[in-house]
């Protein structure tokens, strides 16, 4: 895979994020300071296409992303990662509200772990996700950056 991955680095307003490609799927979104060193820089239609869709989602425009994704994961992980897809922009679900839709109620912290492992955050919006106290929680660009995108789509949080 690494020699068809690619990669392009966008500026947002939460920083730089590293897109990263194999010119079929969007395979990984990183954040500024955790990006890999796969793959040759450049561009391809599925980069080219993710880089669009976020620029809209960072002014606005876009609630829901439309792109061919091709995350590794277990098939837990990629149920957990639909059911993060189904968030709806502007609104939260806890790990457990995850957990019951999954049928699953009693899965909580293997949800949190499938969610922490999302290869493809704000594409799915893994950040919509929040303890069952309303809180805050873990996120792979920080609480800050979680806290900007939860107020882009409208959602303040208390601490």
């Amino acid at each position: 895979m690494a020699d068809t991955t690619r990669y392009t680095v966008i500026d947002t307003p939460i920083g730089k994020l590293r897109l990263v490609s194999d010119g079929d799927a969007l395979l990984r979104v990183e954040f500024q300071g955790q990006h890999g060193s796969d793959g040759v820089a450049g561009k391809d239609r599925v980069l080219q296409q993710a880089a669009t869709q976020l620029g809209e989602y960072f002014a606005g425009k876009r609630r829901h992303f439309d792109l061919p994704l091709g995350a590794d994961g277990t098939a837990f992980q990629h149920a957990v990662w639909e059911s993060l897809r189904a968030i709806p922009y502007g609104e939260l679900r806890s790990y457990r509200d995850i957990a019951v839709t999954l049928g699953k109620p009693r899965a909580v912290r293997a949800v949190g772990a499938a969610n922490g492992r999302n290869p493809l955050p704000i594409v799915v919006p893994c950040h919509r996700v929040v303890g069952s106290n309303g809180k805050l929680t873990g996120f792979a660009g920080g609480l800050e950056c979680k806290r900007r995108l939860l107020a882009l789509e409208g959602i303040e949080v208390a601490d």
